[in-house]
């Protein structure tokens, strides 16, 4: 495996452009093959708008400990050390994206990642890192 491929990819993003072909030459059979794979403009802007939502430490914190297991709200506050009105304001965007869900027993709500493509994606990000 090539080593330097990290350090490449950092080179590339502190440059100022892209590199681009010498000759403007598109290879028709390889558009056509990938034409019907690439996603299609509404499924992309839902797609960016939960990785909007994902772009926040504090969510992502949050999201980590209900990898584990459902948490109610002050046990959410209690990890990250965040206010219970701070959690709340988290948990409600994430919810409208529906990456968490909600169970309520007696007075206290339990909250849990919704299904388990949230908890595959936060994984596969978390290994990626390491």
């Amino acid at each position: 495996m090539n080593k330097r491929k990290p350090q490449q990819d950092f080179d590339l993003l502190q440059s100022s452009e892209a590199p681009t072909c010498d000759t403007h030459l598109v290879h028709l059979d390889n558009v056509r093959s990938t034409q019907g794979e690439i996603l299609p403009t509404d499924k992309a802007q839902q797609m960016a708008e939960i990785f909007g939502v994902l772009a926040d430490p504090n969510r992502l914190r949050l999201l980590s400990a209900l990898a584990n297991q459902e948490l109610c709200v002050c046990d959410l506050a209690a990890l990250t050390k965040m206010s219970e009105s701070a959690v709340c304001h988290q948990l409600r965007l994430l919810k409208a994206m529906r990456l968490v869900s909600y169970r309520r027993e007696g007075r206290n709500v339990y909250y849990n990642l919704a299904d388990s493509h949230v908890i595959n994606l936060y994984r596969s990000l978390v290994e990626n890192l390491e």
